[in-house]
């Protein structure tokens, strides 16, 4: 076996041990010794291939697959092909979502010489990847195969957080030497066998670390205790987990928690906060908050947590932690309040003031959506309570995560088995591009319908993650999407205002003509136009099998006077 295809098949072997369940893979030549082992790795049932034309869309779909199913490797060939990894390996390290990228690369006396498709790769994605190493090309020396396999190990037990730090991208720069492709009539090597143990293996559990933002109960030194007394509201960003409301309750503390959270379920769980915090009785008597996860939709929260007279705690796994206004006074691993005779704050009516400002903020909110038309919040609010236990949301950053913030009442959530819907956005960056790939990668990892709310502009900027070949698995996939011909978000912000309306529309509107009806059929994926909320709620109630794209028209010239009715609307009730 020519070294190249030796080292190559012990790669993808060492990753089926290690316990990687995907690989997603983008065409290439320089590649071609790990397409080869990945495809006969597939065959023999060791793991799932995915196959995409797109290196970007690939590294999307590898980021979908990780944030359901553990360390995800995915790889390229060498030179442009590895600079389109890029967006999705900063949304990895940003969310410590686990990826294994593996970059082929022409061998070192290549570089530097003008020879095609070579470039500077190494460390080409910087401080975004837990672990780099730049590989030579393999010329078939003793223990050749053992190094990689250790080099291997070390590269997960970074990606995967096992080792302390925070899970993240891992980055081999793989160098190949001619012969690219396995010898003719050679066999598959006697270590390519995920029931083989071969001596000098390291052994490293990387698989399945904790998710991101839960604290980790293997972590070094003791929880923090609270002391009871301040008023304490817990806030539960992207990536919380079921930690964030079990504290809340737990404490008797309004939960403010995020749509992606994964704790937005229960009595003490809120709904359109953000707009209770204005509220001098209640963000404004906050005294305490406890942070979970990374917040980062809205900011009223991130007011809140620059306050100086709120006192931050944030807990967080791993070496890092969110803290943006810098303001935070404790940080640890894990909290848990003082155990005294104490009532709680739920005894001085703290909690059931919010949750009563709550229901009726939600009142108000559905007064004012209910009487007009189509719209983002109203979609938003219509695509989660369509949403059932099993199944899968992922929402796209910009408007969409933050209409379903606005509108979306708490999951009743079991509190015992902590079922329900699994909702996911991109928020490590709060890029709109790679959406479409990523929910992709969600359902073909959890077998999930997977549904998605996406403007029109994050739709069209993935669109390229809507091609998959004949050969390639698809999921179940709704894709809601609200076409508003533009840039909407931009309308609430401070460039909407009335007076920088002449060069707005251009610049930040960036409206366009996509024809999304015709593209889906060039795409082949089912396509609706929905016109009103029956219909609306009739597509959303029996979704359809395979992937299908729910068009929703609405108008973003009256989103900003929608938003202030509604902020008035909750204001006066």
């Amino acid at each position: 076996m020519n070294p190249s295809t030796a080292v190559a098949e012990a790669i993808v072997d060492e990753l089926v041990r290690h316990g990687v369940e995907h690989a997603v893979l983008a065409p290439g030549s320089r590649s071609a010794p790990l397409a080869f082992a990945f495809a006969a790795a597939a065959d023999r049932g060791h793991l799932r291939l995915h196959v995409r034309i797109d290196e970007r869309s690939a590294a999307f779909t590898a980021l979908g697959l990780a944030r359901v199913s553990g360390p995800v490797a995915v790889a390229t060939t060498s030179g442009t092909a590895v600079a389109n990894l890029h967006p999705a390996v900063l949304e990895a390290a940003h969310s410590n979502v686990p990826l294994i990228l593996l970059t082929a690369d022409r061998p070192h006396e290549m570089r530097g010489t003008g020879a095609n498709q070579t470039t500077d790769q190494v460390a080409i994605f910087g401080s975004a990847v837990r672990y780099f190493a730049d590989v030579p090309a393999p010329y078939g020396r003793p223990d050749e195969v053992a190094d990689m396999r250790s080099l291997l190990a070390r590269a997960l037990a970074a990606c995967a957080g096992s080792r302390g730090g925070a899970p993240g991208p891992a980055h081999l720069n793989l160098s190949f030497r001619e012969p690219l492709v396995p010898d003719p009539g050679s066999a598959a090597a006697s270590w390519v066998s995920s029931e083989s143990s071969p001596h000098g293996r390291t052994a490293v559990h990387a698989v399945h670390p904790p998710r991101p933002g839960q604290p980790d109960p293997s972590a070094p030194g003791s929880a923090l205790a609270l002391p009871w007394g301040p008023r304490t509201a817990v806030i539960a960003g992207d990536g919380a987990g079921f930690a964030a409301r079990d504290f809340a309750e737990r404490g008797g503390f309004p939960l403010l928690a995020e749509p992606s959270s994964g704790a937005r379920s229960g009595p003490n769980a809120l709904g359109p906060y953000r707009l209770l915090l204005s509220r001098p009785e209640l963000g404004g008597q906050i005294e305490r908050v406890v942070v979970f996860g990374r917040p980062t939709l809205s900011r009223p929260v991130s007011a809140l947590l620059a306050r100086r007279d709120v006192e931050v705690v944030v807990v967080a796994a791993g070496d890092g932690w969110p803290d943006a206004a810098r303001n935070a006074a404790h940080v640890t691993h894990a909290v848990h309040m003082a155990r005294h005779d104490h009532p709680g704050e739920a005894g001085n009516g703290w909690l059931a003031a919010w949750q009563e400002a709550d229901h009726i903020a939600r009142r108000a909110i559905d007064g004012v959506l209910d009487t007009g038309t189509l719209n983002g919040p109203l979609v938003a609010r219509e695509v989660w309570a369509a949403l059932r236990d099993g199944e899968a949301l992922v929402v796209a950053s910009s408007n969409p995560i933050r209409d379903v913030d606005l509108t979306a009442a708490p999951f009743a959530g079991d509190a015992e088995s902590q079922a329900g819907p699994l909702v996911l956005a991109n928020r490590g960056l709060a890029g709109i591009d790679g959406t479409l790939s990523t929910a992709a990668g969600v359902g073909l990892a959890s077998g999930r319908l997977t549904r998605v709310l996406v403007g029109d502009l994050a739709f069209l900027h993935d669109a390229g993650g809507l091609l998959v070949g004949p050969s390639e698995d698809t999921p179940d996939m709704q894709i809601v999407v609200l076409n508003d011909s533009g840039g909407g978000i931009f309308s609430l912000l401070e460039q909407g205002a009335p007076e920088y309306a002449k060069p707005f529309e251009r610049v930040f509107g960036t409206p366009h003509a996509a024809d999304l009806a015709a593209l889906c059929a060039g795409y082949g994926l089912a396509h609706v136009r929905v016109d009103d909320v029956a219909q609306l709620r009739a597509e959303l109630a029996e979704p359809r099998s395979g992937r299908t794209v729910v068009e929703v028209r609405v108008d973003r010239n009256a989103l900003r006077d929608l938003h202030a009715r509604l902020r008035d609307a909750v204001t006066h009730h």
